[in-house]
């Protein structure tokens, strides 16, 4: 996962576009993951991206007590088979010492791409971070993608990256309207590498 002057960058979306008007698409369901979906993680996200990378940032971010926050990994499955086949972390991190949400990774299984799974799964992960009570979710992603969940530019809330990202690429979403979200660098968990 590095750009072509090599400097580390965190995960983009799997699933950039979203459904297609055409999919036939089963109803998704979603749920928080548990202990018996990390295999089953480990391997969407194998199948989802070109290198095992996301898969050892989870597993690295998992392990990290600062980073982790349970509940705030959501898996999407169809109706009457529980086997993940997208999933959207929401991991801490911080824009200048206030604590904020990093969503990274999202992925969805090839075969399921297009067909809504990661969208419903990251509908669910912003959910439960609204009723968990955060204020503010930051991504670097697809800029055609993630403004249909409320993202806009980071810019605009007064958040910048620790690398170099086009301004449409690096979006942050307030989830609660009476608390500002914060303003400054945003620092990752050190499992990023940035």
């Amino acid at each position: 996962m590095t750009s072509r002057d090599d400097a580390p960058r965190p995960p983009r979306a799997a699933d950039p576009t979203g459904p297609s008007p055409d999919a036939q698409a089963p109803r998704w369901r979603t749920r928080p993951e548990g202990p018996e979906d990390a295999a089953a993680l480990r391997d969407l996200l194998i199948a989802a991206f070109p290198t095992s990378e996301e898969a050892d940032l989870v597993e690295a971010l998992r392990a990290d007590e600062h980073a982790w926050i349970e509940g705030l990994s959501w898996i999407a499955h169809a109706e009457g088979d529980p086997r993940p086949v997208a999933q959207a972390l929401l991991t801490r991190a911080h824009v200048d010492g206030d604590p904020v949400l990093a969503l990274a990774p999202c992925a969805t299984l090839p075969e399921h791409q297009r067909r809504g799974a990661g969208s419903a799964a990251i509908r669910a992960v912003l959910e439960a971070a609204r009723e968990a009570g955060e204020r503010c979710v930051v991504v670097l992603g697809h800029a055609e993608y993630y403004p249909r969940f409320g993202f806009t530019p980071a810019s605009r809330h007064g958040i910048t990256a620790p690398f170099g990202v086009p301004d449409e690429a690096f979006l942050a979403l307030g989830l609660d309207p009476d608390r500002p979200v914060p303003h400054g660098r945003i620092t990752y968990p050190p499992a990023f590498g940035v």
